[in-house]
């Protein structure tokens, strides 16, 4: 599967494999990053600092994504 996403996309999509895997563990942590992560609006998060660190993430991601090209 070759798609590109769109950040909100992606992000949902990290959302979605994190809550499958707390389904099933039930580990409290991933709970209350989950929490975290819940959207507000459209790029803000009930956590802001979540969405911040999100970015980050994304910006290294797409960083060694262009190193290898």
């Amino acid at each position: 599967m070759d798609e590109n996403l769109t950040k909100i996309q992606a992000f949902n999509a990290m959302r979605k494999f994190l809550e499958m895997y707390y389904k099933r563990t039930l580990s409290d942590d991933v709970g209350s990053l989950l929490g975290d992560l819940q959207m507000i609006t459209e790029g803000e998060t009930a956590d802001p600092a979540a969405w911040h660190d999100w970015n980050h993430a994304l910006g290294e991601v797409l960083k060694e994504t262009q190193h290898k090209h």
